[in-house]
């Protein structure tokens, strides 16, 4: 059994956020082309960037991801927001303008709901009477 800390959780949401991209996109059920495939002559592809191949995930990754999904349930909505956000790869700005906060106090909401998730899942009682700080200090050295 893993002991869970910020930094593995936080390493674990950027997997899942990875292979959330690598996924197929979806596809409405019922539409088709009856048009026939068309097929490019050599003259017709030069100079053109060839199409990037889409390596998909295997399925424990898909596993992975679906158990990930599921830990940002017991979060504020504007924590869960900060998280995912932060695991997609957004940049502290993007993040600050979408949920109206100062750099420092995203920063805070991002570490206190990596540290909720990880106190979660090691099955620690989270007092949510407890600071911020005082909480992502518990949980750092826990």
């Amino acid at each position: 059994m893993t002991h869970w800390t910020p930094a593995l959780v936080e390493e674990r949401l950027a997997e899942a956020a990875l292979i959330l991209r690598r996924l197929p996109d979806p596809r409405r059920r019922g539409y088709f082309s009856t048009w026939p495939e068309i097929v490019h002559s050599f003259a017709d592809k030069v100079g053109q960037e060839p199409k990037q191949m889409r390596v998909l995930p295997s399925p424990q990754a898909i596993s992975r991801m679906e158990e990930t999904l599921t830990w940002t349930g017991c979060l504020e909505p504007i924590d869960g927001k900060i998280v995912w956000m932060k695991a997609h790869g957004e940049r502290w700005k993007e993040i600050c303008y979408a949920v109206g906060l100062q750099r420092a106090a995203a920063h805070q909401h991002w570490a206190y709901g990596l540290s909720i998730i990880a106190l979660t899942l090691n099955r620690q009682p989270v007092n949510r009477q407890l600071s911020k700080r005082k909480l992502i200090r518990l949980a750092r050295g826990a």
